[in-house]
C-alpha cells in the first residue's frame, strides 16, 4: 500500500510541471474586425454567423467591433485597437501609410462599384445634381466615397460647395438611411453606394421603389477590407485566405449570397486611384480658396 502511494506521489511530482505549463499557455488573442453600419445595417444574425465561420478558419476567437462611423473605425485601426476593418476606399487612400490592403469584394464579377445620386420617385423633373440647387441633400458619412466625396467632387468641378449649393445637408451614417431619407421626403436628394441600393432592390423593394436614380458615377474600387500594419504576416495571410476562399466554401458561399457579393479578391491599390484623384482635386481647390482669403 505504501509502495503504491509512493508511486502515485512520484507520478504527480513528474506531471506537476506539465500541468503548470499548460495553465500558463495563453489562449490566442481574439482577432478584432471593425465594421460600420454603412454596410451591415440591421444584420446582427449575419454578423454572428460570420464570426463563427471565421473562427473555424482562423482557429482563434473573432470579435466584430461595430461603430457608428468610418472615423471611429479608422481611429481604432490606427490606434491598434483593431486588426482588420471593412472600410471605404476614401479612408483607405488617406491612410495608405498605416493600412494594408487585405481584400476587395467582387460585385457583378468585378472589384468595382458606383455612387448613385437618388431623388424621390415622384420627382420626375430632376435629371442631374445640377437640378438639386437649393434643395435638401442627404450624405451617408463624411468619410464615404460614394456617400460624400463623389457628390462633393461633382460640385467642386462646377466651382461649387455643398454648403453653398444645397439649402441644407445632413449625414445619415448609413447608406440605407440615405435611401430612407429620400424615400420619405426628408431629403430631396441623396448620395448612396450603388451596391447597397442595388442590394436593397432585392431585400427591400418597397423602399427603393420610392426613390429614383438620376446619376451614376464612374466605377471605383469597391470598399475594401484593410489590415493594420501591426498585424503579423501569418495572421494577415490567414485572414486573407479566409475571405478569398469563401466563394469555394460550401459554408462561405451562402454568406456571400446574403451580402450580394461574388466573392473577395486580393485587390490592387490602383483600383482606388480615381478616389485619390478626386480627393486631391478637392484639397487643391480648398487650399487655393484659403490662400485667397
Amino acid at each position: 500500500m505504501v509502495s503504491c502511494l509512493r508511486r502515485w506521489l512520484w507520478l504527480l511530482l513528474l506531471l506537476a510541471p506539465l500541468a503548470q505549463a499548460a495553465e500558463k499557455t495563453p489562449s490566442p488573442a481574439a482577432v478584432r474586425i471593425g465594421l460600420t453600419p454603412v454596410f451591415l445595417d440591421d444584420q446582427a444574425a449575419f454578423v454572428s454567423a460570420w464570426r463563427i465561420y471565421l473562427e473555424a478558419r482562423l482557429h482563434r476567437p473573432v470579435t466584430f467591433v461595430q461603430r457608428g462611423s468610418y472615423r471611429e473605425t479608422v481611429d481604432m485601426l490606427r490606434e491598434g485597437k483593431l486588426d482588420f476593418a471593412w472600410v471605404c476606399g476614401y479612408p483607405y487612400v488617406r491612410n495608405r501609410d498605416v493600412f494594408r490592403l487585405l481584400a476587395v469584394p467582387l460585385y457583378k464579377g468585378e472589384p468595382l462599384y458606383q455612387s448613385y445620386i437618388i431623388v424621390p420617385a415622384g420627382d420626375k423633373q430632376t435629371r442631374s445634381i445640377s437640378d438639386l440647387r437649393g434643395k435638401v441633400f442627404a450624405f451617408s458619412d463624411p468619410d464615404s466615397n460614394s456617400g460624400h466625396l463623389y457628390p462633393e467632387y461633382l460640385l467642386a468641378k462646377r466651382d461649387e460647395t455643398a454648403a453653398g449649393f444645397f439649402s441644407k445637408t445632413f449625414y445619415t451614417w448609413s447608406h440605407r438611411k440615405v435611401v430612407e431619407a429620400v424615400a420619405s421626403g426628408l431629403a430631396q436628394g441623396g448620395a448612396v453606394d450603388g451596391y447597397v441600393w442595388d442590394t436593397l432592390v432585392f431585400s427591400h423593394p418597397e423602399l427603393t421603389n420610392k426613390t429614383r436614380v438620376i446619376a451614376e458615377s464612374p466605377q471605383f474600387g469597391h470598399p475594401p477590407f484593410v489590415a493594420s500594419r501591426s498585424v503579423s504576416p501569418q495572421l494577415f495571410d490567414d485572414m486573407q485566405k479566409a475571405l478569398v476562399n469563401m466563394v469555394h466554401d460550401p459554408e462561405g458561399s451562402p454568406m456571400l449570397a446574403i451580402l450580394n457579393l461574388d466573392g473577395f479578391v486580393y485587390g490592387d491599390p490602383h483600383l482606388f486611384d480615381g478616389i485619390a484623384e478626386m480627393f486631391q482635386f478637392i484639397e487643391a481647390r480648398r487650399n487655393a480658396a484659403s490662400q485667397r482669403h
